[in-house]
């Protein structure tokens, strides 16, 4: 937001000076960032008129001007600049002045010509950049008056750096508010003119967005002089604001945003055919724009269009076919209120960033647009004459946000700053916002304006408080507390140790962005459940992660493309779906151990996961709740080198080679293994629990079983256990075995059981019976037989 201080001080009364100023104001948490004075050093600058111009004898670019100062003799000066000629009135810089540049004005000859003095431009003048030519003013210029008197010099241009959540100091009577609170004084508003209705020209306005688009007003103002100049000192507002003036039409509306805060647009009311439609962009819809270029629209921007033709891009530009020319004479004012969300993105989407949409992503007073219209109207009948329509008005009330109440309480108000600010101030500090104040037994309920989209909450309310009072008021003191230490539960592991176990296996730690593309999650065949941005930062961050692994494989490929040969890398983070969800992600690529002299080298391969994955699950006490199976892997797998994990029978991730297919198509090698886990079945850990030593011998029995060769370890253990129950204190699998004997596929696994009972001793019979139930739950579950 760059503005006038002298037109600041227009508004509301600082009794202080310009530094005092502008540090009130970066304290007020509205950063000063840049200050340029203009129009110091002045003196001797005044207003003169070119009445006479030859060329000069000596020089094809000099002429030998006759000016007039006022004092009833012409001087004779040596101009170079391009514009110089007979009638126009410019700066001149007598003899003895020195410019803000540090030139000092004296008589000098220029190519045997005597000079008396220099006529100016507005750079020369420090004024503006403009250097192109002589700074031309308006013919109502009083000829021999101090320039600086006669612009309002000097003056400082004040640029502040807004944090997004201030969008009411976009204007300089939102500005002026915050100014008053921290002076004590009262803001000046420009009082509003009664527009006299003069015309019955009218054009009908129908509402298509929703709630993207819940107000719009428009007025009609006919027989306008399309000749009419934009006074100087509006002109001078714009320039010292940023804006370089234009047209009156146009001058008049960024005048009106820069004081309200509302943008405005003007249209040609001859182009215009129908009624004003404000509806969705069409699929595929394009609109040329102000500035030539061709935006090319979708669904999820709002128009501004007529009964045939789309007219503006709402919030963010206007179209070039209905803009406002010299040879305009009816125009048709827009002053409309667009949510925050509709406009948010679309300036950057077509390249562009502009004033309006600065303003509008932000978030506009929707109580503006009339207030705004009016003023526009005002200024515009003034400077370009013509007649004024009725205020033409379409709105949803339903879609407005309505304005809610704040509680404020005095003892958190103190707890929070620490210090005590009277109740008088309070109202005060609050009162000078425009905020209506209530007082409470134990505190206020504050209503803040519509302009104040920020105050949501009691915390909003506590820094205005703050930042009004100063934080310069506030004493600084040593913390001071009694720490309580944390007792990690019993029943959880901690998200360090998976780290810390991770980093021991040899595993680098990455952190990626929360934000990927969507053409790499297409390339992975994620579609479903996916959470895009409204406002990303740029196409390639434009989704939030659906799984950790897209990332981690794009860091992998980094590596990998920088000569690492083998990759060890994990990352602990978030993922975004119908639910936000913490997650585990291994990717590992290269040998399966590093280089050394001890066993020959190899390739990584699924069972090296595999035991990460036991390792990690082995923490928590429980590994006879996990399982993997080969079936339900998802398209980004290899399906005969992969699994699906799962715990208490619940899918809880996936563990396995990339498939081919997309290692080809990311350029990533046959060798790249990838496990993503939810972190919270991981992290769960079986309380610790203090048996006493069996007192009773445990008994082996082996059997060797003969079944398909399709028959999963996890289905064999899940037939054994379910038969045999707690008699069952351990099964392993000591060998497996296929080939002669044993019939093509199918295969033999031999098996250990031991078994145990807490009461007594287990007798042979026992033993055998367990063994004859545990074959025949093979038999029904896997098809298998026993091997004799």
């Amino acid at each position: 937001m760059k503005f006038s201080e002298n037109w600041l001080r227009e508004l509301v009364e600082v009794k202080a000076d310009r530094a005092a100023l502008a540090h009130a104001l970066t304290m007020a948490g509205l950063e000063v960032e840049e200050l340029t004075v203009l129009g110091e050093g002045l003196a001797g600058v005044v207003v003169a008129e070119i009445i006479a111009a030859e060329k000069h004898p000596e020089a094809d670019r000099l002429q030998v001007c006759k000016v007039d100062t006022g004092r009833g003799e012409l001087l004779q000066i040596v101009c170079g600049a391009p514009n110089a000629r007979v009638g126009i009135k410019v700066p001149l810089a007598t003899v003895g002045a020195n410019l803000p540049g540090g030139m000092a004005i004296k008589a000098a000859k220029l190519r045997g010509v005597e000079s008396f003095g220099m006529l100016c431009s507005a750079k020369e003048l420090g004024i503006d950049n403009d250097a192109s030519g002589l700074l031309e003013l308006p013919a109502e210029a009083t000829v021999g008056q101090s320039l600086a008197d006669y612009l309002g010099l000097p003056d400082a241009s004040i640029e502040l750096k807004l944090t997004p959540n201030r969008p009411d100091c976009l204007g300089l009577v939102g500005l002026a508010h915050d100014v008053a609170a921290l002076f004590g004084s009262t803001v000046k508003v420009p009082a509003q003119a009664d527009i006299t209705v003069t015309s019955e020209a009218r054009r009908g306005i129908r509402l298509e967005a929703g709630a993207d688009a819940p107000r719009y007003l428009g007025r009609i103002v006919e027989g306008i002089d399309p000749a009419a100049r934009t006074p100087l000192w509006l002109a001078e507002r714009l320039r010292r604001a940023g804006l370089r003036p234009i047209s009156a039409v146009v001058d008049i509306t960024n005048y009106v945003m820069l004081e309200l805060g509302q943008p405005m647009h003007a249209f040609d009311n001859d182009k215009l055919q129908g009624d004003i439609v404000v509806r969705h962009a069409r699929a595929g819809e394009t609109l040329k724009l102000l500035d030539g270029s061709e935006a090319k629209l979708d669904a999820g921007f709002v128009l501004i269009a007529d009964e045939h033709h789309p007219l503006a891009v709402a919030g963010v530009m206007g179209g070039f076919d209905s803009r406002v020319t010299d040879a305009t004479q009816h125009i048709f004012l827009e002053s409309a209120h667009f949510a925050p969300a509709a406009i948010m993105g679309r300036a950057r989407k077509l390249g562009m960033h502009t004033d309006a949409s600065h303003r509008f992503e932000r978030g506009v007073d929707p109580e503006l647009p009339r207030r705004a219209l009016e003023r526009a109207t005002e200024l515009l009948l003034s400077i370009a004459g013509g007649k004024a329509g009725p205020v033409l008005i379409a709105e949803n009330l339903a879609d407005l946000p309505p304005p809610a109440a704040v509680i404020l309480r005095r003892a958190r108000l103190k707890r929070v700053l620490g210090v005590d600010v009277a109740d008088v101030e309070v109202v005060r500090i609050f009162t000078a916002l425009g905020m209506k104040v209530e007082s409470l037994a134990d505190g206020w309920r504050i209503t803040a304006p519509s302009s104040r989209f920020d105050i949501e909450r009691e915390e909003d309310l506590i820094e205005e408080v703050a930042r009004i009072f100063g934080y310069d008021n506030i004493p600084t003191y040593t913390p001071a507390g009694a720490l309580t230490l944390a007792i990690e539960p019993e029943g959880r592991l901690n998200e360090l140790a998976v780290r810390e176990q991770l980093a021991a296996r040899g595993y680098y730690e990455a952190v990626n962005l929360s934000f990927v593309s969507m053409e790499l999650l297409t390339q992975w065949g994620f579609s479903e459940h996916l959470v895009p941005l409204l406002n990303p930062l740029s196409a390639d961050l434009a989704v939030m992660r659906p799984s950790l692994l897209p990332g981690l494989i794009e860091a992998l490929r980094h590596n990998s493309a920088r000569q690492q040969e083998r990759v060890r890398l994990f990352e602990l983070a978030r993922v975004f779906g119908e639910t936000e969800t913490p997650s585990l992600a291994i990717v590992a690529s290269g040998a399966a151990r590093a280089e050394q002299w001890g066993e020959p080298a190899r390739m990584l391969d699924f069972h090296d996961l595999k035991g990460d994955l036991d390792a990690l699950i082995a923490w928590g006490g429980e590994p006879q709740r996990w399982s993997v199976h080969a079936d339900g892997l998802p398209s980004w797998l290899h399906p005969g080198r992969a699994a699906r994990v799962a715990r208490d029978g619940g899918t809880v991730g996936y563990l396995g080679a990339l498939h081919p297919q997309l290692a080809r198509a990311l350029d990533l090698g046959p060798d790249v293994h990838v496990l993503e886990l939810a972190l919270e079945p991981l992290l769960a850990r079986r309380l610790p629990r203090a048996l006493p030593v069996p007192r009773y011998p445990s008994v082996r029995r082996d059997i060797a079983m003969d079944l398909p060769e399709e028959v999963s370890w996890v289905q064999v253990e899940h037939a054994v256990r379910g038969s045999l129950g707690g008699l069952l204190k351990e099964l392993r699998l000591f060998d497996r075995y296929s080939g002669k004997g044993v019939e093509a596929g199918r295969k033999s696994l031999a098996m250990g059981l031991i078994l145990q009972d807490a009461s007594r001793t287990l007798t042979d019979v026992d033993a055998d019976q367990c063994v004859g139930e545990a074959v025949a739950a093979l038999e029904k579950a896997c098809k298998a037989r026993l091997r004799g």
